[in-house]
């Protein structure tokens, strides 16, 4: 994971939304998607018993069931170190392997960037 400078508006958006859902839901993640024609798709972490999903996952999922085919960026906001190798699976199937991830803790400070690759 590499330290990420000075966020561009936009990414610091997902980031912002992330942290909202996370915080509105009282989810240990949130996580928010941009597709490529700039839509953005947020979501907190589903626990249900027959349903478990990863913030990030739910995002991507909602953006496919709503059409997108592609992903500019993600953001998942998480006590994590890093983005976990499903999570990056799922915006490495939708976005490619250069899609960024961008990875912050609770306080919404963004630790660094991974590659879904």
């Amino acid at each position: 994971m590499t330290e990420t400078p000075a966020l561009d508006p936009e990414d610091r958006k997902i980031v912002t939304l992330a942290r909202s859902a996370r915080a509105r839901n009282g989810v240990p993640e949130g996580a928010a998607v941009r597709d490529e024609t700039g839509r953005t798709y947020v979501a907190g972490t589903v626990a249900l018993d027959s349903l478990k999903l990863s913030a990030l996952r739910t995002a991507v999922a909602m953006a496919v069931a709503s059409g997108a085919t592609s992903l500019e960026a993600a953001a998942v906001v998480t006590g994590a170190d890093s983005a976990s190798d499903e999570d990056r699976a799922a915006v490495r199937d939708l976005g490619g392997p250069e899609t960024p991830v961008l990875v912050a803790g609770p306080d919404g400070v963004v630790r660094g960037t991974v590659s879904a690759g």
